[in-house]
């Protein structure tokens, strides 16, 4: 497993939301805003800020096939896209925030 895909791995299993994100990207603001007006608790990497950002999107396109960000796991679910959590009932979304430890 390269070290680019066993970063992206090891955030995932480390945290109950974990967010792949790039700082100037407006659908990861949209994702992020809508996870902090929930009051979930999540962990945002900037992929447009790190060495290593290039390797750990590849990476993350081999483990979803999704290359976009953001990139958005809840409990180590891969949920997709801003557009994904975005089109998940309120409900819903508290219970995977709740069931990931992250409200």
């Amino acid at each position: 497993m390269s070290a680019a895909k066993t970063k992206a791995q090891d955030i995932i299993d480390g945290n109950g939301v974990a967010v792949f994100s790039k700082s100037y990207c407006p659908y990861c603001k949209a994702t992020k805003e809508l996870l902090t007006k929930m009051g979930a608790q999540y962990y945002a990497l900037e992929l447009d800020q790190i060495d290593d950002g290039s390797a750990i999107q590849d990476a993350l396109q081999q483990m979803t096939n999704q290359r976009s960000v953001p990139n958005i796991f809840i409990n180590k679910e891969h949920i997709g896209g801003n557009s994904d959590i975005q089109s998940i009932s309120k409900d819903q979304l508290k219970s995977k925030l709740t069931a990931a430890k992250a409200l």
